[in-house]
């Protein structure tokens, strides 16, 4: 594919693959934050071209995968009243809350659709003012641009019968938790290049130099990490803690100046709840005061849920890279893309996803 082929290309990869063998001289764990990095990983057998003492680990990086049981359930909840019209990423239907999904409350007649940008719940709001239109309104910082646009919109057309029920996650205070954990593995971070293509990095600059630990802002394509792979070893055998940037062809050190703009003026930093790893700190964006007409959860009394995880699901080790998805007793026997467990099954970039569709077979043998 143009563009793109150059980046596929096996004899880099392999090339790197035996720059990398030359570099490492002790063990090193390395964590892919981004869900995309780790379907890569996996479908092109990266991992397995990698020496014995480099291991990779998943991190949370698919906001379905840490998009907490209650904020499905009001999900659920709200789509489930006739006189709203609940719109999503397809992505986000069929993953479960504690009280069943959005695919079964729209098989039971429930106003849910499909949407790719929140620019069309707008749109169908203005189409239908008998409605309420509710946007599930998730992501980590690559969605919320799209997502205050859509708020200015409605509010430049004046709409009344527009809101968002938001779960927006920010990366590095994620990052800034498992390092301060006392079971923390990981030596140095694949940054997500999506996520740096709207902030930038300077963010990562600053948790490498407070950590010690290495961050490499890393592409989605097979010689993109393997060079951040590479990158991130050369560092950690030099004694070196800094982050640079992989990403060159769609990262710069300062973001997307005018879509940071947007942000800010829709959203503040707020505490947000993790599925699988709790709250964090000023770890999510919620809508100003100023915007409040537009919050799904203020505006029809949403109450708080104490929801928890099926016991038997692991998500949450795997989230914090302390567990692997085939260390679960439940891996593609009970919990499987079409039943799953926990959202790393269900999300088409969840961890769990890409190990049952790609190394599932080796597993079972």
């Amino acid at each position: 594919m143009k563009y793109l082929d150059e980046y596929r290309d096996e004899a880099v990869v392999r090339g790197l693959a035996r720059r990398l063998a030359g570099l490492v001289t002790r063990p090193w764990v390395l964590m892919e934050i981004c869900g995309g990095q780790t379907h890569t990983i996996l479908r092109y057998g990266l991992d397995q071209l990698l020496p014995a003492a480099v291991e990779l680990v998943h991190g949370p990086g698919f906001p379905v995968c840490v998009t907490p049981l209650e904020l499905l359930d009001k999900a659920v909840a709200l789509a489930a009243r006739p006189e709203i019209c609940f719109v999503s990423f397809g992505d986000m239907l069929r993953v479960p809350g504690s009280q069943g999904d959005l695919l079964h409350v729209k098989a039971a007649g429930g106003d849910v659709r499909v949407a790719y940008s929140p620019l069309e719940a707008v749109h169908l709001a203005r189409a239908m003012p008998e409605k309420e239109v509710v946007f599930f309104a998730i992501g980590f910082e690559t969605t919320a641009p799209a997502n205050a646009m859509a708020v200015l919109e409605a509010h430049r057309l004046g709409l009344e019968n527009f809101s968002l029920l938001v779960s927006h996650v920010l990366v590095p205070p994620a990052i800034r938790l498992l390092l301060q954990s006392p079971r923390n593995r990981v030596q140095g971070f694949i940054a997500p290049g999506h996520v740096c293509a709207v902030e930038g990095y300077a963010a990562y600059e600053e948790l490498a130099a407070e950590f010690a630990v290495p961050m490499v802002v890393g592409g989605f394509e097979p010689v993109d990490l393997m060079e951040a792979v590479c990158m991130l070893v050369a560092q950690l055998e030099k004694g070196e803690a800094r982050a640079e940037n992989q990403y060159v062809r769609s990262v710069t050190r300062d973001g997307n100046l005018a879509a940071r703009r947007v942000v800010e003026e829709v959203f503040t930093v707020c505490d947000r709840k993790w599925r699988g790893i709790g709250s964090i700190e000023r770890s999510g964006l919620g809508l100003r005061e100023k915007w409040a007409r537009f919050d799904a959860a203020r505006r029809f009394g949403l109450a708080a849920s104490g929801a928890e995880e099926p016991p038997e699901c692991i998500s949450a080790e795997i989230l914090q890279g302390l567990a692997k998805p085939t260390d679960c007793p439940a891996f593609g026997i009970r919990c499987t893309p079409t039943h799953p467990m926990g959202a790393p099954m269900v999300s088409a970039e969840g961890a769990c996803a890409a190990y049952h569709r790609y190394r599932r077979l080796e597993v079972s043998q």
